[in-house]
């Protein structure tokens, strides 16, 4: 593995001096504020203690410890953490009883994969029969000790003898970290995008939409089609992001502990092309949950890019939309000339075609592929210059849906009327802004009115207000877990 100021390995006298820094400083901690102290270190095998990846499961440890606490109403009095080259180390003073805290860090260790590498070591404070302060066990509790990730048998019994060489419980863990992980991470990303999803439905109003004041210029779809659809398209926005992750572009999960494994040999855009199959087969899933009725087929195709495009960031990069916008235009690159060549008006089939053989409208494929300006210069900026001044989500949506169809070409507004249309709606939508960037409800629902009224529907700009929305959300999702 390359060296770097965490990435080495240690020896066994810094090893011993970063314990006894550790064990002074809990002596310090239970002695200033008298109350239980849980230590929270990982078990890492070998000489190297700390990576990105491994920095990367003491985090996930850090928000799984924090999720116990608060669940319990259990509060953190002190926290501190250390990230040097012999391993991430916190330290919690927390308001509560002792034993609880125990019971709730012997579930975090058992709960997954992922916690069998957690060392959670909760100390009373000194009292008359302790005057150096009680370490728990998990005897205490009555729970049976730990046991080896490799070979079932009592850990302490294993590691004493060292029945496992130290290679074999490298790449274990190596392993254990990058599943673990891969897995949360597609998980979390998943919800957000279906969590953007329910936002823009729910916004309200949207002029010619589905939200919930009525159903805009649709006969066959409501606000309850829609969370039917959102909801069978977790699984399909997990694969998306599991895909991504297994691209594993300078996410530094493919470098496990021994450096065995090789990134696997596959460009952005084979990832895209591996997207293609979901994506019909969500399709399938949301046409069986709305009982036939295409309510996100946009989003399958704008949506399941994005959370592929995420997964294949480094988790740092989760809070540059530039970089995920890049990636998804790097995904796609070439995809207008590939799925548009040969057209000509004698086998053009879809409204798509046929626009772009008249106009030389790209469409979305033509927005993804350019990185998805609308998004990165109009509707991401307000969207959080509006959130940042207070607007609520409907006030802060409804604008940033506007500024979309004033910046985007929307086939969907053509397909339901003719291009002349779509500019006079483009047009308008730019003259509202211009007068407030937040316009009220009274001329949101009288817009609203008019789109229904000439049966308008612009479901591409409602698919990039979702898309909005997932950039926001792993933003800020993502700081608060750097923050850690």
């Amino acid at each position: 593995m390359p060296s770097s100021p965490t990435t080495r390995e240690v020896s066994l006298i810094q090893m011993l001096d970063a314990r006894e820094k550790r064990a002074q400083r809990q002596r310090e901690l239970l002695t200033l504020y008298q109350k239980p102290l849980l230590c929270f270190t990982m078990n890492i095998a070998g000489p190297v203690k700390n990576s990105p990846l491994i920095r990367k499961g003491f985090l996930a440890g850090m928000e799984d410890i924090k999720l116990q606490l608060c669940r319990n109403k259990l509060t953190i009095v002190h926290q501190e953490t250390i990230d040097e080259v012999t391993g991430n180390e916190a330290f919690f003073v927390i308001h509560g009883d002792g034993f609880l805290i125990k019971q709730l860090t012997c579930e975090l260790e058992d709960a997954d994969e992922l916690g069998r590498l957690y060392d959670l070591d909760v100390i009373l404070p000194p009292g008359n029969n302790y005057p150096q302060g009680r370490k728990l066990d998990r005897q205490d509790l009555g729970r049976p000790a730990r046991t080896c990730f490799i070979c079932g048998a009592p850990a302490k019994e294993c590691s004493s003898r060292r029945v496992h060489p130290v290679s074999e419980l490298q790449e274990k863990t190596g392993a254990i970290l990058e599943h673990a992980l891969k897995t949360r991470y597609a998980s979390r990303i998943a919800e957000l995008a279906v969590r953007s999803l329910l936002y823009e439905v729910s916004v309200t109003p949207k002029p010619g939409l589905v939200d919930r004041l009525n159903n805009g210029s649709h006969r066959d779809m409501d606000f309850y089609t829609f969370l039917n659809s959102a909801a069978s398209l977790w699984p399909y926005f997990n694969e998306c992001a599991r895909l991504g992750l297994n691209l594993g572009l300078d996410l530094g999960l493919n470098h496990t502990l021994s450096d065995h494994t090789q990134k696997p040999e596959i460009s952005l855009q084979e990832l895209f092309q591996n997207l293609r199959i979901p994506g019909k087969l969500a399709e399938n899933q949301m046409l069986r949950a709305t009982n036939g009725v295409n309510t996100h087929k946009g989003a399958v195709f704008s949506m399941g890019i994005l959370c592929a495009a995420i997964g294949a960031c480094d988790l740092s990069d989760w809070s540059s939309p530039e970089k995920i916008l890049t990636t998804c235009s790097q995904m796609t690159s070439g995809l207008v000339a590939m799925d548009f060549s040969g057209l000509t008006p004698e086998n053009a089939k879809t409204i798509g075609q046929k626009l772009y053989l008249t106009y030389g409208i790209t469409g979305v494929r033509g927005e993804m592929e350019a990185g998805l300006p609308v998004v990165k210069n109009h509707g991401l900026p307000l969207l959080e210059q509006l959130l940042s001044e207070g607007k609520s989500i409907d006030e802060a949506g409804s604008a940033v849906l506007l500024t979309i169809i004033a910046h985007m070409t929307d086939t969907n507004l053509i397909a339901r009327s003719d291009r002349e249309t779509q500019k006079a709606a483009a047009k308008t939508a730019r003259e509202l802004l211009q007068d407030n960037p937040c316009p009220s409800r009274a001329v949101l629902e009288q817009l609203d009115q008019d789109f229904i009224q000439k049966n308008l529907s612009p479901g591409g700009s409602a698919d990039l207000l979702a898309v909005c929305w997932m950039l926001h959300f792993i933003k800020n999702d993502n700081k608060g877990l750097q923050n850690i």
